[in-house]
Parts: structure tokens; C-alpha cells; sequence
């Protein structure tokens, strides 16, 4: 299990869950598009990609903070969930992200509004979840500040404050959610896979070749190495360890993308998860970009320096081109 980082600087947040609380909640989740329908980005999705394990996520639900949840995970990348049904019909229609959160219900339910005048001198100036008025904005996940989020704690009483001491993410817990999310991303290329193998289409070497390159190998990795011939953070080139690493995750590539050599690295199996999870990303000029919201003593460990820059040589254009799908839809960036 990786380090998580219990000691780092804990995030308040608010979601609306008017039409998902019970999904949501009773799934231990949240999830939200990446983009508005027309394929514009929508900051209170954006926010997704800032949380991080311990966070604080208050739930409100038909004007009432219903419950409170402690992130278990970062977001990924994962496709609208099935029992969502047909909640929704508007969202754009690629994965959207997910964040695995342990929910605490609450019976001391209030009603937000009823205390405006304490908590209108905390409103976010921008981004706000609620109104001065105290109804709520049209919005998914908003941030608040750690002011905001107390007051929330003291109005609500014990069942929230007696909670925050034991907020931190505990090994056991994060161990199942880290478990989850990885049965979760290979589930979803699981049904991908079975969509080739019974697509009548597809000549029966293409289909071998896809699924062979799910897993980085075959002829995928064949054109992937007359492109990189080593991994370009440690430099490790014997090809044993290293791993052939979609930049657009073959999970989110076309069946073309997904046997395209240019849309790949050969990485080591610590930068590949780095990679894969947007704890890290590339700039076309070949600087590395480190995720604000990772931990950096746990990227140190892994040997990745996040003090200095670090420059991996320049990609070339179809590279780049995957490369900016990598920093737009998987990078975790920081969302403040």
C-alpha cells in the first residue's frame, strides 16, 4: 500500500447530492463528469481532481446537511456508475472522476439556512455553494475554508466535532479503498474487453493485439519501442523492467489510440502508477509536472525529486497531442 499522507493539510468540502445522495452515500463515493455537456470545463467538477485522502466532505441534500465524509482516495478517472440509472441524461458521456469516501449519516440534520447569518461572512466570494440568502447554488462539489467548515462542525453538534479528531485516514480503511479502486479500473477494462472480443467487426489479430495491449505488450509495444527506448525519469532502459504505458489510458482510447505507439511511455512500475493515477504528468517541453495534491514525501521515496525540476527531453507532436489529453482528463491538479 502506498504512503498516504495522514500528516498533510486537511481540505473542507461541500457536494450537493440532491439527485445521488443515496448512491453516492450508500456506495461510498463521489462521482461527477469531467465536462459539461457542450465540452466545457465546469470548475465545481474541476474541484474533483483537488481532493485528497482525510479531506472533509459535507453532504447536503433537499436543503439539509444529511451526512459527512472522509476521502479515502484521489479522484480517478471512472464512468458514470450504473445505479445512477437515468439520473443525469445531460452529462458529457466519457468517464467522468470518482472519489472513494467513507460517509458518516447524520440524526442531527440541519438546515443551512436557518443559520445564514453565521455562516454568510464565510462564504467562498467565488465558487460559493449557497447564496447569501441562503439556498443553494445549481453546483456539484464546491471548496470551503477550514473557518467554514468548524462553524458547520459546532452548529451540528457533537456527532460532527466528535468526529474530526478521528478524521485522518486510517491504514486499514484506505487499504480497502486503495483495493476498490484498483477492482473498479480493471472491472471497467474487464467489460471493455469483452466489447472487442465480441465485436464482429474486428479481424481476430487486431483483437489478440488489443487485448495484448491493454496490458502494454504485443504489437503495442512493438511501435511504442521504436518511439522511447527507456524510461525517461530514471533512465532504467533494460526492457524487463519496464512497463508500456498508455499516456491516454487505454481504458479512454479508441481501438487506433490504443495501438498507436506514440500514445505511450516505457516507465517503470513505480512511475507507471505516478503516470496512471496523475500523481505526475509532462509538459511538451519535457518538464515534469508534479500533482500539488500528491504527497510529496511519498513521491521523494519513489525517487521522484519534487524541489527541482526535472526536464525528460521534448515529445514529439502526436505525443504531445495525447500528452495534453493526460494533463486535461487524468493530472490531479490543484483546484487552490
Amino acid at each position: 500500500m502506498p504512503d498516504l499522507p495522514l500528516n498533510r493539510e486537511v481540505k473542507y468540502w461541500w457536494v450537493n447530492q440532491n439527485q445521488t445522495f443515496r448512491q453516492e452515500t450508500e456506495g461510498g463515493y463521489l462521482w461527477s463528469p469531467k465536462r459539461n455537456i457542450g465540452g466545457q470545463y465546469n470548475q465545481f467538477y474541476e474541484n474533483m481532481r483537488g481532493i485528497a485522502p482525510g479531506d472533509v466532505v459535507y453532504s447536503f441534500c433537499d436543503t439539509k446537511i444529511k451526512a459527512i465524509g472522509i476521502a479515502q482516495s484521489y479522484a480517478f478517472s471512472f464512468p458514470k456508475p450504473e445505479e445512477f440509472g437515468n439520473i443525469g441524461p445531460n452529462w458529457h458521456p466519457t468517464a467522468g472522476w470518482k472519489v472513494l469516501v467513507r460517509f458518516f449519516n447524520l440524526e442531527s440534520q440541519i438546515t443551512p439556512a436557518e443559520h445564514i447569518s453565521v455562516l454568510r461572512p464565510l462564504l467562498p466570494t467565488e465558487y460559493s455553494p449557497l447564496q447569501a440568502t441562503g439556498r443553494g447554488n445549481q453546483v456539484y462539489l464546491a471548496a470551503i475554508s477550514e473557518d467554514f467548515g468548524k462553524v458547520l462542525a459546532g452548529i451540528i453538534g457533537p456527532e460532527a466535532t466528535n468526529l474530526f479528531p478521528n478524521q485522518p485516514v486510517m491504514a486499514d480503511v484506505a487499504s480497502l479503498a486503495v483495493a476498490d479502486d484498483r477492482k473498479g479500473l480493471e472491472e471497467w477494462e474487464e467489460k471493455l474487453q469483452e466489447q472487442i472480443t465480441g465485436d464482429g467487426r474486428i479481424q481476430v489479430t487486431e483483437k489478440e493485439a488489443l487485448i495484448k495491449s491493454r496490458r502494454g505488450q504485443g504489437l503495442y509495444r512493438q511501435r511504442l519501442m521504436k518511439v522511447e527506448k527507456c524510461c525517461r525519469i530514471t533512465k532504467v532502459d533494460n526492457p524487463i523492467h519496464l512497463i508500456g504505458s498508455h499516456i491516454k489510458p487505454w481504458r479512454e482510447s479508441n481501438n487506433d489510440e490504443r495501438l498507436d505507439g506514440e500514445n505511450g511511455l516505457l516507465l517503470t512500475p513505480t512511475m507507471d502508477h505516478l503516470f496512471d493515477r496523475g500523481f505526475i504528468s509532462f509538459r511538451d517541453n519535457g518538464d515534469l509536472a508534479v500533482s500539488p495534491v500528491a504527497d510529496k514525501y511519498s513521491l521523494t521515496k519513489m525517487g521522484v525529486n519534487c524541489e527541482t525540476g526535472i526536464n525528460v527531453g521534448v515529445f514529439n507532436r502526436q505525443q504531445q497531442r495525447y500528452m495534453e489529453f493526460h494533463r486535461d482528463s487524468i493530472f490531479l491538479k490543484a483546484t487552490r
